[in-house]
């Protein structure tokens, strides 16, 4: 105890709690700045309002039960005594003796027994110490400073935070900002019909709010930013608009002119749970298989080839809907958005830079936008499709790879008169480049079509459609070998499936034998049925 200095507990913001005080400042700070705030710059404040008030505290706290503890005073046996430097702890002297220490002037030492049960020396009497002088805060201390609190504990605190405010009722959220509802501009019907009438004429959108604001001729000269966050919340609250811009940019929709699978997961991405299909028998097969493809229904499928970059192979319900997978590796590489569902965006032709419109659709987690693109390079399930990061925001790069069309044996889907599914291996047209694992050409798509629209398969069980692909499948090898990947290709031409349900059906049915690796094949018994 060689100094005067006070400083918080070692856990204070560790263990940080959100109080109705807090609550109370961020709701008055907003109402003084009159600007809407996210919630990291609320963090922000609050975490520099709490450390002005901790150390106007430290200083002026009056101990209570007991007498504040500095060497120069005098004591009694049995009074308590609060010391400040050691977080507040309390103690009560049970012994008093003179000091023997010859180059000192005379003073006591006292005993004190500790609430924690530990006993400790002080000195009393003793004039010349530098705890007798007034406690004073130590400024060196990094819980004192707001900037390496955020650094280090602002992402937990946000967290907190946020979800405070989300439970105020007074409080509303755009956009990722926050604003009291009492101070919003009105915005009336009037004015929301005249944005509808813009986004119609501009093909939908996007538009940014200020646009909109000059359009409709909102006044922008008093607190704009406050003019600008009211009315995109009357949008938000209205049905007919969607906010898609990335986050730190708001950019307004007209709903209903948004592609039909925008607003609705196209057919072939609907997934109906598949019922029991066991449990994993092997973490480490499991795993394999799932890193092998890029599935939205299996988070952490897939890796990235590089930082900013990811090589797909395509599943027939992606290639038929014009869509990409978001997995947690591939979402890094599109815009992201604080709150909206949907983000528009523009994919942008790595090999001709041509532009396409594309959307997130977060919510549903997949990418739209690329049907008529797969379409015009004469792409198939099982081609190759690069995403790379794009030099400006709001642009991803996509790019199928150069190769001249040649024609190569590849596993062909053909639609018998029955509604059935055979496999055949035929010399096809094929463009860019394929994982041969993933590869089907289906030549007449509208009969496949059509058997998803009647939902041929979605009434049967899983385990009669895997039995059905498998022998199919296991006609194309000599050995009758299927691979668990060629069978997660196939299966998801006719109904949407993950590939952990298909394997866990592997590895849990007696119909069924492991040749080891990812190759498993029928029992004798199945395949004559």
């Amino acid at each position: 105890m060689g100094s005067n200095n006070l400083s918080l507990q070692e856990d204070y913001w560790r263990d940080f709690k959100f109080e109705n005080e807090d609550l109370e400042f961020l709701y008055n700070h907003l109402l003084e700045i009159e600007l809407p705030q996210t919630a990291e710059e609320l963090t922000k404040a609050l975490i520099s309002n709490r450390i002005d008030h901790e150390i106007q505290s430290l200083l002026t706290q009056k101990p209570t039960g007991g007498f504040r503890y500095q060497p120069g005073d005098s004591y009694k046996i049995s009074d308590m005594l609060v010391f400040p430097l050691l977080n507040g702890i309390k103690g009560k002297v049970i012994d008093i003796r003179p000091a023997n220490n010859p180059n000192l002037a005379a003073f006591d030492v006292i005993t004190v027994d500790f609430e924690n049960g530990s006993k400790r020396l002080f000195a009393s009497k003793l004039a010349d110490h530098a705890l007798n002088q007034p406690v004073k805060v130590d400024e060196s201390d990094p819980a004192f400073n707001p900037e390496v609190v955020f650094n280090q504990y602002g992402e937990q605190i946000t967290q907190n935070v946020t979800e405070n405010l989300e439970a105020a009722s007074d409080l509303v959220r755009i956009a990722g900002r926050w604003f009291p509802r009492a101070l919003l501009v009105d915005i009336g019907i009037g004015h929301l019909n005249l944005v509808e009438a813009v986004l119609d004429m501009n093909n939908g959108g996007p538009l940014p709010t200020r646009t909109l604001m000059e359009q409709i001729e909102l006044p922008t000269d008093v607190n704009s930013k406050l003019t600008e966050f009211s009315l995109n919340l009357a949008l938000e609250e209205d049905g007919r608009f969607d906010e898609v811009g990335p986050a730190g940019e708001t950019l307004w929709y007209l709903r209903k002119l948004e592609p039909a699978g925008v607003q609705e997961p196209p057919l072939t991405l609907r997934y109906t749970p598949a019922g029991q299909a066991g449990e994993i028998q092997d973490e480490e097969l499991a795993n394999q298989l799932i890193k092998s493809v890029v599935d939205e229904l299996e988070p952490e499928s897939g890796k990235m080839d590089k930082a900013d970059q990811v090589t797909i192979s395509l599943i027939y319900p992606h290639w038929r809907a014009g869509t990409l997978p978001l997995t947690k590796a591939i979402r890094k590489l599109f815009p992201a958005a604080y709150e909206a569902p949907r983000v528009q965006f523009k994919f942008i032709d790595a090999d001709t830079n041509d532009e396409i419109s594309g959307w997130v659709v977060r919510t549903n987690k997949y990418v739209f936008g690329l049907r008529d693109w797969y379409q015009a390079l004469d792409l198939m399930p099982g081609n190759y499709v690069t995403i790379i990061r794009g030099n400006k925001p709001g642009e991803v790069l996509i790019s199928a790879g150069k190769k001249k069309p040649s024609r190569e044996w590849v596993r062909t889907a053909l639609i018998g008169a029955d509604g059935g599914v055979v496999f055949a291996m035929l010399k096809q047209l094929v463009s860019g480049t394929l994982d041969e694992r993933m590869a089907v050409m289906i030549p007449d798509v509208n009969a496949l079509d059509t058997l998803w629209e009647n939902g041929n398969f979605t009434r049967q069980s899983i385990d009669t459609i895997i039995k059905k692909i498998m022998k199919e499948q296991a006609k194309l090898n000599p050995q009758g070998h299927v691979h668990a990947q060629e069978l997660y290709s196939a299966v998801n031409l006719i109904r949407r499936c993950p590939p952990q349900i298909i394997l866990n059906v592997l590895q849990n049915r007696d119909w069924v034998s492991h040749l080891g690796d990812l190759y498993f094949r029928l029992n004798e018994s199945d395949e004559e049925a």
